[in-house]
């Protein structure tokens, strides 16, 4: 979702901060914790946190791998604002934890409210076919950004000719 809006979104920061927040179910697992698998990182708020906090790092190291960037078509022209960065981080943290809420009955988006109003088993199939259809429409778009500027020399050569 993040590349169509590159001029206004910083796409690594939206990627990084939409998996981020899933860091926490892989400590969980990984290490045996007696921990909710969905816990803190889970909510909106610390969501929102952890996606400033993303954001502001993301911004520090811009000057370093804004290359890297414009080499992968993630970005277009010149650095963004902090602020879009932190934006940015928010909004990839705040629509993980939106995604998750129907699916899974141990998140509190809204702590410290306990309930989960979001929670909705049913929406499962619609969650994850979203999140497949738009992954597919993604990397089409993303090919998509290397295969249209030799299209176009191709086709202004053969208008030219």
């Amino acid at each position: 979702m993040g590349l169509p809006l590159r001029r206004y979104l910083h796409v690594p920061t939206f990627l990084v901060a939409s998996v981020i927040v899933d860091v926490e179910p892989l400590l969980v697992l990984v290490l045996g914790l007696s921990y909710p698998l969905h816990g803190y990182l889970h909510t909106f708020l610390f969501a929102s946190l952890t996606g400033l906090a993303l954001g502001y790092v993301m911004f520090s190291l811009d000057g370093f791998l804004h290359p890297v960037y414009r080499a992968l078509r993630l970005v277009v022209g010149g650095s963004q604002t902090r602020s879009a960065f932190m934006f940015t981080g928010v909004l990839g943290t705040a629509f993980h934890v939106l995604l998750d809420s129907p699916l899974y009955g141990d998140i509190r988006p809204f702590y410290p409210f306990t309930q989960n109003p979001i929670y909705n088993p049913g929406l499962s199939s619609g969650v994850y076919s979203f999140c497949v259809w738009t992954g597919v429409l993604g990397m089409i778009w993303y090919l998509s950004l290397f295969v249209y500027p030799f299209v176009k020399k191709i086709v202004i050569s053969m208008i030219v000719s």
